[in-house]
């Protein structure tokens, strides 16, 4: 099953380096392929390659290494990583349905979405931050040349 990536996917997360759990708001699905290829798949589909989109973010922001990803722009579909993206155990969240986070422990964080689900796992609360961060101030410049652009077109 392809699946692409829209506006309700909340996450993706790796159930084996074969297959993948998406969760949305109001339903979840596996499908057979690791988180990096239904990625790659989604930027894809929006007309884009994930090496494209991953380009597009270093020249924006200048991050080379856990790159959040503009997987469609009009509707400001923002995804980052938790890991590494080749690690086996990348988590993919959707930066516009995070309603809050926060720390359990030392070595492990919480999102709660803005449907009320609660996501845990193995991510400091610092290294969770660092990457809304990231994805926050894509999303700003995203905004802010759309802006730009609707401004010159009036």
């Amino acid at each position: 099953m392809d699946y692409e990536i829209n506006f309700d996917t909340q996450a993706i997360l790796p159930i084996n380096n074969k297959s993948s759990k998406i969760i949305e708001n109001d339903s979840e699905y596996i499908v057979n392929l690791d988180t990096l290829s239904i990625l790659e798949h989604s930027c894809e589909y929006f007309g884009s390659s994930y090496e494209g989109r991953k380009e597009g973010t270093k020249k924006l922001l200048g991050i080379t290494h856990k790159s959040p990803i503009i997987v469609e722009e009009s509707r400001k579909i923002i995804f980052f990583p938790t890991n590494s993206p080749d690690n086996e155990k990348c988590i993919w969240i959707n930066l516009e349905k995070i309603d809050k986070y926060y720390k359990l422990d030392q070595k492990r964080s919480a999102i709660k979405f803005k449907n009320g689900s609660i996501l845990e796992f193995d991510i400091s609360y610092g290294s969770l931050s660092n990457q809304i961060l990231r994805a926050t101030r894509l999303k700003y410049i995203l905004e802010e040349r759309i802006v730009k652009k609707e401004d010159i077109l009036l």
